[in-house]
């Protein structure tokens, strides 16, 4: 991977972290379009970017994150981090299978699109408006429903924790901000794991040259995102999922067409 290549998959994953239409998908869509072939170094780098631009959520929130008086909210982290740290170990060789299988994680991006396009309506009622109401109960629901991000890559972790957050009668903008904090320990953890893979499996991709595009890719992908975030919860207050419904369902067309007459494989 060159530098050019670094940025360019950098700005999409800043782009594409926060928004509920799945970074994953749009990495594997462009990879093959810039000539970045599958690699564990490639794989690694995809980890580390998508924590650098996770990381943004600590700056933007860092009253709240780092808001040390309020143990509880990072009890309610820890235990909505749990249930990705058991299935990601249980499920490792069918999430390495999938994440290798763009028709999987196409089908996944439309279905997911169809889903969002009604989820605006499915959950209006006794909303809550305040984070500190997200009870212990909750937050394990809501690392739940990340699992099926890790279960069905194209569904987008973002998408399915925010939507985890809303069945639990949480406001579109306190789930979306909750899914951000609960991504800060869920890619540190990622990250710390691909980091030691490729350490220990394949130490000659690491060198002077590689770490410099993780070191590139990672400044892009922080900048990136930090914008992001503020566009998202913006729109989302707004506008709701049914745009990025849309956009999902056109993408994963496009991404089928492009598969089955063989230039994406």
């Amino acid at each position: 991977m060159n530098y050019f290549q670094s940025i360019i998959i950098s700005i999409i994953e800043g782009l594409t972290e926060f928004l509920p239409i799945s970074s994953t998908a749009h990495m594997r869509f462009a990879n093959p379009m810039i000539g970045v072939s599958p690699s564990p170094f490639v794989d690694m780098f995809e980890v580390v970017i998508q924590l650098a631009a996770i990381l943004s959520v600590v700056v933007i929130y860092y009253k709240k994150f780092f808001d040390f008086s309020k143990s509880v909210f990072y009890v309610k982290l820890i235990i909505a981090v749990i249930p990705a740290l058991i299935f990601g170990a249980i499920l490792k060789s069918h999430i390495d299978e999938v994440l290798n299988n763009v028709t999987f994680i196409a089908w996944v991006m439309l279905l997911g699109g169809v889903i969002l396009l009604f989820i605006d309506k499915m959950f209006t009622r006794n909303l809550i408006d305040d984070d500190r109401e997200i009870t212990i109960k909750r937050a394990f629901v809501i690392g739940g429903f990340q699992v099926l991000a890790i279960v069905f890559p194209g569904l987008s972790r973002s998408a399915a924790t925010i939507i985890g957050g809303m069945s639990q009668k949480l406001t579109r903008r306190v789930a979306a901000e909750f899914s951000f904090f609960l991504a800060v320990p869920t890619m540190f953890a990622a990250s710390v794991k691909s980091f030691w893979d490729v350490y220990k499996d394949h130490p000659e991709v690491l060198n002077k040259d590689s770490y410099a595009v993780l070191g590139v890719g990672a400044v892009v992908s922080f900048i990136v995102a930090l914008l992001a975030v503020k566009f998202f919860i913006s729109y989302l207050q707004k506008h709701g999922f049914k745009a990025f419904g849309v956009y999902r369902i056109i993408l994963g067309i496009v991404m089928l067409v492009l598969i089955y007459t063989g230039y994406i494989k």
